[in-house]
């Protein structure tokens, strides 16, 4: 009796899940007549300033440097990029987008029907990435106890794509493209090489939070002092663009040992 008591409760738990289990793919699922009204070009209603363009999955924003993100529609409610922002829809029609942006505002939309304003598009290269791509160097002479030291810097652009989000001007959070940099010190005495290593900003992660780490990029390091303790060089850690920025102490002793010091303000 217990068994087929068990067996009774198991079924029922079973199909219960599985109602429940269609009900949240029902709900999740995607309007994609929603998504069809949204194909083409869309400006601001009052300024006519083309905000976006809507084409298959992918949403095209009106500056270059933000990179295309995939969007979709479910129950009223738009969602874009890879985060799964959510952008409540107030009001569609064919020609008419009403959503809330991440402030809460209403971003009033219309389609455009002019041709001109999609050709804006092909002639922008979206996602591009930014920051400088070329290497630059400093040579600084240091006298110390008589003797006399190179140290040489080098900030080379990496390959490592660094993505930052923000949001632009219409409340929409957007990703933008840069490229770190690994920074090369060399220290010599004369023609003997007293240090010489490749510096990522990994290696600070001791003393820059992980969220702001994995959107900044090693902005530069240089040379600040030198005394009994060694050569001092600032290195500066920082999101692209943004007002703030981290910095730590590295220190190469005059034998050669290298050490990173989180700065005192």
């Amino acid at each position: 009796m217990k068994y087929i008591l068990c067996l009774v409760v198991s079924v029922f738990l079973s199909v219960g899940c599985k109602q429940q289990s269609a009900g949240q793919v029902e709900e999740r699922a995607e309007s994609k007549q929603a998504k069809q009204l949204l194909q083409g070009v869309w400006m601001d209603q009052e300024s006519e300033m083309v905000v976006f363009k809507m084409q298959g999955d992918t949403v095209y924003f009106s500056d270059s440097t933000s990179v295309p993100a995939y969007f979709r529609v479910i129950n009223d409610t738009l969602f874009i990029g890879d985060n799964d922002i959510k952008y409540p829809i107030v009001k569609q029609m064919p020609h008419v987008l009403w959503f809330k942006n991440a402030g809460g505002d209403v971003v009033k939309l219309v389609k455009s029907t002019d041709p001109e304003d999609a050709n804006v598009f092909k002639r922008k290269r979206h996602g591009k990435v930014l920051t400088s791509r070329q290497i630059t160097k400093t040579d600084t002479v240091v006298m110390y106890d008589k003797n006399r030291y190179h140290c040489y810097v080098a900030v080379n652009p990496s390959k490592y794509k660094v993505t930052k989000n923000s949001y632009n001007d219409d409340g929409l959070q957007v990703e933008n493209v840069y490229y770190d940099n690994i920074i090369h010190l060399s220290i010599f005495q004369g023609s003997a090489r007293v240090y010489s290593q490749d510096f990522r900003k990994q290696m600070f992660e001791k003393y820059v939070p992980k969220g702001v780490l994995e959107q900044s990029v090693l902005g530069n390091l240089e040379y600040d002092k030198v005394g009994a303790d060694g050569f001092r060089f600032l290195a500066t850690i920082g999101i692209p663009d943004d007002a703030s920025c981290y910095q730590a102490e590295v220190v190469v002793s005059l034998n050669g040992k290298m050490s990173i010091k989180q700065m005192n303000y």
